[in-house]
């Protein structure tokens, strides 16, 4: 499989395994809302779009700006290499929309995965309160978005673990794990600041991508950003490498 069917794959995972909680079409493109939680699922996706002139590319993207703007979020446009048109991104620049939060899409094979140390390491494939709980306090999110991340989290529809390290009997690291279609994608991996660098994200890693292997998958996907240092050597040790990049663009205000 080519790079570029890779990475349009991976896009369409990335839209079930995060889901937003609305979703609107408009000329091929996908709208997503989830109460301005996160920008992946608030944000347009323009893989399906359709070809069209500028005026009308532009008419479209106006149509957007006013829906984003009904639902009282920033208009955000996700641009990835893969988008219809082509040109989407230089349309929004135009509009002055600022570029942000440059991602790399990275992906592994899974074959000859090695068994992980799975001392302290639980993945419930149920949501478990204190999961979600744990994973907020540790990654800074608001509380106020803690019930738009349970309705998202309960909206995926296909086999999502929920894993947690333990150390010293506290949750260390936690993250998830989605499997769909011989793929894992791991989401928001994060460790408790003050367990950092004891090699407990690459044990939750890798335990994630064995029990995604155990699952079906045979490869695995995820999104990083990409002046994360150390999560981009994280990733690296264990065998992750770039696939392709996207970005947003944001309307200012």
């Amino acid at each position: 499989m080519d790079e570029v069917r890779i990475g349009k794959r991976i896009e369409e995972l990335s839209l079930n395994h995060w889901p937003a909680l609305v979703t609107t079409v408009c000329g091929g493109w996908l709208l997503r809302y989830a109460d301005g939680h996160t920008k992946r699922a608030n944000s347009v996706s323009a893989i399906y779009g359709e070809e069209g002139k500028e005026k009308e590319l532009s008419e479209r993207i106006a149509w957007c700006e006013r829906r984003f703007a009904e639902l009282g979020v920033p208009s955000v446009f996700k641009i990835t290499p893969f988008d219809r048109p082509a040109g989407l991104d230089g349309l929004l620049e135009k509009r002055d929309y600022a570029k942000v939060d440059t991602v790399s899409v990275q992906a592994v094979g899974l074959a000859g995965l090695p068994a992980p140390d799975r001392r302290d390491v639980r993945i419930p494939e149920r949501l478990p309160e204190e999961w979600l709980d744990r994973f907020c306090r540790m990654s800074g999110a608001a509380a106020s978005f803690q019930p738009t991340m349970q309705r998202m989290l309960e909206n995926i529809r296909v086999k999502k673990g929920f894993a947690a390290v333990l150390h010293e009997g506290k949750v260390a690291a936690c993250g998830l794990g989605v499997v769909e279609d011989g793929w894992i994608g791991l989401h928001d991996i994060v460790t408790d600041a003050d367990f950092r660098n004891r090699g407990l994200g690459e044990r939750l890693v890798r335990n994630l991508l064995h029990w995604g292997k155990e699952n079906g998958a045979s490869r695995a996907y995820l999104a990083v950003l990409a002046d994360n240092a150390p999560a981009l050597r994280l990733y690296g040790k264990v065998g992750f490498a770039e696939v392709y990049r996207y970005w947003y663009r944001v309307k200012p205000e």
